[in-house]
């Protein structure tokens, strides 16, 4: 697929094809990181959870030690099977 880098006042830019957006599942508004490998500029969808947070970032953000237990969270209230 071939498309021009265009000039928007004082700034170049790339329009990207819908179907191509759909195909990265990108849409307009998502955030995306930009950037250059090898002479190639990369555009990568930024997917975040609940709309706020990156899960990787998160997830570095843990401590290295962190072990995973089990929680009681007590008889069920409701309709709720376990």
């Amino acid at each position: 697929m071939l498309t021009r880098i265009q000039n928007w006042w004082n700034s170049q830019g790339i329009r990207f094809f819908r179907t191509l957006l759909q195909k990265a599942r990108v849409d307009e508004g998502d955030e995306v990181n930009v950037l250059v490998r090898k002479e190639q500029i990369v555009v990568k969808p930024l997917y975040k959870v609940r709309g706020q947070y990156d899960l990787k970032e998160l997830v570095s953000r843990m401590p290295k030690r962190y072990q995973v237990e089990e929680m009681d969270w007590g008889s069920p209230v409701g309709k709720e099977t376990w």
